[in-house]
């Protein structure tokens, strides 16, 4: 497996003094990726522990991994005996997590949406990714930031965003940056949408189903369609999950673009390729064994508390190299795509539902 996801503030974009601030940073690092890895492992489970608390269980615990990593490494410094622990979250336990989440998925749930339902969520994918990365290039948006964003709004955020991140090799300010935003926006939609079925005039199955192709999270989707009611949040969540599985051809996709944009530089001298996502194929696989074998109820839970928790840990190690400086460098131009790529998938499915569903 090609290890050359890109960890650019790990290579040397950062300052030494930034890298070694702080308490933690004496006495050096140790060998090994352990200590960083329990570092990483101990953010995702204060996170776990976080959301016991009233109002922040509607956040996944990747979300607030995300910004207990980001708070430790900007208050305090990420110590220097951790680094390799976290280049290893952001590495290996990504991939496994990623590939953990095809047990989570079933072809046959998908079929119960029906074949007008499928249209919509691959149409409504498909159109917001390509209109946040056509808006992102008019708006002036880095290419890959724009891209993150387009795969966090369209799919599934932030799992998606780490996942493509792997192809599109953006930096840990770009990740945590489009983290951020489809965080905010699903949290809109995900307190705005209960409050519109009525309004809007939309029953049940088609609540669900607009819930499920234009709501970020799967968090956040559960949130906002069961309270409609049972049939609602069932359909949400099948609705959503079609929707993950297109993780797959889409990290393909991109790998394979980004191959084609590798092979040469401007100048025509040949350029390193990218790093290809044959996690991927386990993704896959993890769903092929999840259609043949039956795994019992205890063991898929099991499973789906691992998977969250694996990506959890490598978004804590994600936060844990990300600087608020070069966040804040990036302006508010990725917000406003953020913010057209959310208006433009609610608008563009809900639409869909009504003419179709």
């Amino acid at each position: 497996m090609n290890e050359n996801i890109r960890t650019s503030t790990l290579a040397g974009s950062r300052a030494p003094a930034r890298e070694t601030r702080g308490l933690w940073a004496e006495g050096g690092a140790p060998a090994g990726v352990l200590p960083g890895v329990l570092l990483a492992a101990a953010i995702a489970a204060f996170a776990f522990l976080l959301r016991r608390v009233p109002g922040i269980g509607i956040f996944s615990p990747m979300i607030i991994s995300t910004f207990l990593g980001m708070a430790l490494h900007n208050g305090v410094g990420t110590p220097a005996w951790a680094k390799a622990g976290v280049v290893f979250s952001l590495k290996r336990i990504l991939r496994l997590g990623i590939m953990l989440l095809g047990f989570q998925l079933l072809l046959t749930q998908v079929v119960q949406i029906g074949l007008t339902g499928i249209s919509i969520i691959l149409i409504t994918l498909a159109a917001t990714f390509a209109f946040t990365k056509s808006l992102g290039r008019v708006m002036g948006v880095d290419r890959r930031l724009a891209e993150l964003i387009a795969a966090g709004t369209s799919i599934c955020g932030a799992s998606a965003v780490i996942a493509t991140n792997t192809v599109t090799e953006g930096s840990d300010e770009d990740v945590a940056y489009a983290v951020a935003c489809v965080t905010v926006f699903g949290s809109v939609a995900m307190f705005l949408y209960p409050l519109l079925p009525a309004v809007l005039g939309l029953d049940p199955h088609s609540f669900g189903l607009w819930s499920g192709s234009s709501i970020h999270e799967i968090a956040q989707v559960v949130a906002a369609a069961f309270q409609d009611g049972d049939r609602a949040g069932e359909t949400a969540t099948i609705a959503k999950l079609t929707r993950v599985i297109m993780l797959a051809p889409l990290v393909l996709t991109l790998g394979f673009l980004a191959a084609r944009r590798a092979r040469h530089t401007k100048d025509g001298k040949p350029r390193t390729a990218p790093p290809k996502p044959w996690f991927v194929a386990g993704f896959i696989a993890m769903m092929l064994i999840n259609a043949a074998v039956t795994i019992p109820p205890a063991a898929k839970a099991w499973i789906v508390a691992a998977t969250t928790f694996f990506l959890s840990m490598a978004l804590a190690a994600m936060g844990l190299e990300t600087d608020f400086r070069k966040l804040k460098a990036a302006g508010l131009k990725p917000v406003g795509l953020a913010a057209a790529a959310w208006a433009f998938i609610a608008g563009f499915s809900l639409v869909l539902v009504k003419l179709f569903a």
